[in-house]
């Protein structure tokens, strides 16, 4: 079993219903439900059409699942992070997982945008540890900042992250 620092696929298969088996490099299996994100992303919806997303391959060695036909490619940490937050063991762990993929903050940016080490980050972000419901709260916090007014939610978390000392 080969350690994954970044997620990478060694098979895909498409599965009724718009679902993706996924099995990466490290030997971890999950399924990912695509059915909503195909309704609601143009760019995603050619997949809907009869037959194109049984068409599902393992695409640039393993770094996405693509549809060549509809020239369509999703990159395997994008999968990755959706597929952790689906078939997550609580809330918690789901609302975390969700902010993450939803963000795109490098980890550094969010372990300061929620005050936590970026160690931590990484750990909850693998699912190897339960989120805190207090996490899961500044995640749903800072996305309210970010609706409320962007230009300032970057002030503010900053203003109230808190510094660790090494």
């Amino acid at each position: 079993m080969l350690p994954m620092k970044r997620p990478r696929l060694s098979a895909v298969q498409a599965l009724p219903d718009y679902r993706l088996a996924l099995t990466f490099i490290d030997g971890q299996q999950l399924t990912l439900d695509l059915s909503r994100d195909l309704r609601t992303y143009p760019g995603l919806q050619p997949l809907l059409e009869a037959g194109a997303f049984a068409s599902a391959t393992l695409g640039d060695d393993g770094w996405s699942v693509e549809w060549p036909e509809q020239d369509i490619q999703i990159g395997a940490d994008t999968v990755y992070l959706d597929a952790l937050a689906q078939n997550a063991a609580d809330e918690n762990t789901r609302i975390f997982i969700d902010w993450r993929a939803r963000t795109g903050l490098p980890l550094n940016q969010a372990a300061e945008a929620l005050g936590v080490s970026a160690r931590s980050i990484t750990r909850y972000s693998s699912g190897r540890e339960a989120v805190p419901r207090s996490l899961a709260l500044a995640c749903l916090g800072w996305d309210f900042l970010q609706l409320r007014d962007p230009a300032r939610a970057a002030e503010e978390i900053g203003r109230y992250t808190v510094t660790r000392k090494p």
